[in-house]
Parts: C-alpha cells; sequence; structure tokens
C-alpha cells in the first residue's frame, strides 16, 4: 500500500512537469532528496542540458528535488518498477540490496576524499557500477557524498566515550546501525526529512552527515555540536531503471553513459565550492566544532564491522585492492 501510495504521488508530480518539458519527444524522471542548487541536483541538470542538446531535443530529463517523489527507499523501489527514470540516491540504502556496494560504504575504508575518486573512478568502481543490473537498475555514475561526522543537541563529542548511549539517526542501512553500535552509541534508521524534527523533540540526540546536508537540512540549527570525525566517505550513486534504459537505442544509452560520466567533474567542483560555503555558514551560526579529535580508537571499533559485512573472497579481495590503492 505503501509503494502504490508513493507511485501514485510521483506521477502526479511527474503530470505537473509534462508542459515545461513538452517540446522533448521523451522526458525522463530523475528524483533526489536533495534542494534545489544542491551539486548532486545541478549535475543531474546538466545531464539533462547536455542530452536536450546533443539529441537534438529528443531526450530531457526533469529532475524532482526536495523528495518530491519520495524519500531514498521509496525512489529506489519505484526505480526499479520504472515509475521512476533516473535516481540519485545515497549507496547506504543500497547496503541492504546490492553486496558490492557495501565496500565503499564501510567506515574507515577510505583514507580521503582523493583516495576515493582514485578508487570509484577505476576498475573497483565499475564492478560496483556492473552489480547495479542485477536489481533492475543500470549504475551510472558515483558523485560525492563528502566525509560523514556526527552532530547532536546535546554536548560536543571529543571521544568514543562521549557516544555512549547517545541516539543517532542513521541511513536505513543494517552497516551503519553495527557502525553506530561499535561505537557505543544508539542507532535509529529513520528517513532523511524526519530528522529535524527528530533531533528538535528529543527522539533522537542527532545524527550524521557531511557539511552540505548539515548546512542544507538546517540540523544545525538544532544539533549545534559537530564532530570531525569523518567516520564515513560514502560516495553516491546516479542510476537509470533497467526497464527505462531498454527502451532507448544502443546509440542513446552509450550517450547517456557517457554524459553521465562527463557529470562527474561538474559535480565534484560544484560540491567542493559548497562544502566550503556550508562550512562557512555553519561556523558563522556559532556552532561548535570539534576538529582535535583521535580517530585511532574509532577505527580499531571498526573490527566487528568488517568482520560481519567483509565475508565472500570476492568482498574480501575488493577491500585489500581499495587498502592498496595510491
Amino acid at each position: 500500500m505503501k509503494l502504490l501510495k508513493t507511485t501514485f504521488a510521483a506521477l502526479m508530480v511527474t503530470s505537473a512537469a509534462v508542459t515545461a518539458a513538452a517540446a522533448c519527444e521523451t522526458t525522463l524522471r530523475s528524483s533526489d532528496t536533495h534542494p534545489d542548487g544542491y551539486p548532486t541536483v545541478e549535475a543531474v541538470k546538466y545531464i539533462g542540458e547536455q542530452l536536450k542538446e546533443q539529441t537534438g531535443d529528443r531526450l530531457c530529463i526533469e529532475v524532482f528535488h526536495s523528495a518530491q517523489l519520495g524519500e531514498e527507499k521509496d525512489t529506489i523501489e519505484q526505480t526499479q518498477f520504472g515509475v521512476i527514470d533516473m535516481n540519485r540516491v545515497s549507496l547506504g540504502p543500497f547496503n541492504n540490496i546490492i553486496e558490492e556496494t557495501q565496500i565503499p560504504s564501510l567506515p574507515y575504508i577510505f583514507r580521503s576524499v582523493e583516495h576515493m575518486h582514485t578508487v570509484m573512478d577505476g576498475e573497483i568502481g565499475q564492478q560496483i557500477l556492473d552489480a547495479f543490473s542485477d536489481h533492475d537498475l543500470v549504475g551510472l555514475a558515483f558523485y560525492d557524498g563528502g566525509s560523514r561526522s556526527f552532530y547532536n543537541s546535546e554536548k560536543p563529542i571529543k571521544s568514543m566515550d562521549d557516544l555512549a548511549g547517545m541516539k543517532f539517526r542513521v541511513m536505513q542501512s543494517d552497516m551503519f546501525v553495527d557502525m553506530v553500535s561499535a561505537l557505543g552509541a544508539n542507532a535509529t534508521p529513520m528517513p532523511y526529512g524526519e530528522v529535524y524534527s527528530s533531533i528538535q523533540t528529543g527522539v533522537i540526540d542527532g545524527a550524521e552527515n557531511n557539511w552540505p546536508s548539515y548546512d542544507s537540512s538546517g540540523h544545525f540549527e538544532v544539533a549545534k555540536y559537530y564532530t570531525l570525525d569523518q567516520h564515513l566517505i560514502v560516495p553516491e550513486v546516479l542510476v537509470m531503471a533497467k526497464s527505462s534504459f531498454e527502451k532507448l537505442s544502443a546509440e542513446d544509452q552509450e550517450l547517456i553513459k557517457q554524459i553521465a560520466k562527463d557529470s562527474v567533474p561538474v559535480m565534484r567542483e560544484l560540491w567542493e565550492a559548497r562544502e566550503k560555503e556550508s562550512e562557512a555558514r555553519v561556523r558563522e551560526a556559532g556552532v561548535e566544532i570539534v576538529t582535535d579529535i583521535d580517530k585511532t580508537p574509532f577505527i580499531e571499533a571498526m573490527a566487528p564491522v568488517y568482520e560481519k559485512y567483509v565475508t565472500s573472497d570476492k568482498l574480501k579481495a575488493m577491500v585489500e585492492a581499495i587498502q592498496a590503492t595510491e
């Protein structure tokens, strides 16, 4: 019933865009939970502009931002059914669906953002994109999700001891629940759109995210303590419904794949600028930011998470390959 409701909502919102996209023969509907102007939203708009220009108005993309088509878990299902044509989603919600996505979602798997770029732009990244094909999806490109850190409404977190017993929202991923539990805190999976009110009302103490999301969501208004532990550097992924993809000609399929890859440096440039803007805005708002923190105990606490999720020879080889990547 929930899927039917969200599907109906998606169709209603889509119908409102038909007039705007009437100039195109085919308009692809793309979803994003982030607000208009966010780097991922603008990157998909770039794809749409290039696609429209290079196909002579045959193909266009209409981007529905701000979770207009639903929260990420619901939009994944809609994309698998072909109700939504394209979708920008965090890798976290895919962890329980596609095992390969668990590896770049592991805490502290990447040494830096640059390390993540090298890995995801290479053979390992392509291997993970290919894995989407068994789940009625086509993996197109990886975008940046920044480094994620804890923020809360109660106190500055300066060590693992400070996390004990606190309640943090995490994405709907078993791995992220286990990560928070390994640090001694309590994890509460919930949709992104419910976090602000949940912190405000005390249902949870805080959450974890990157600078732009912490800023654009307004979470810094209700959670004024931010600790740069940078436990996750999780890429985000742009996928397409396999049913929508297969309706296109081979030439158009290759064109979409190429333009999606071309959008990655565009997104990264926007992301870097947005991170700086968001950090400055948050600091100006008087948020207490903890930067001097020993990450070693955090990293060591992740041993049981790796043991639980890196089980097959394939996944172990992937971890080893990432760690060996310079």
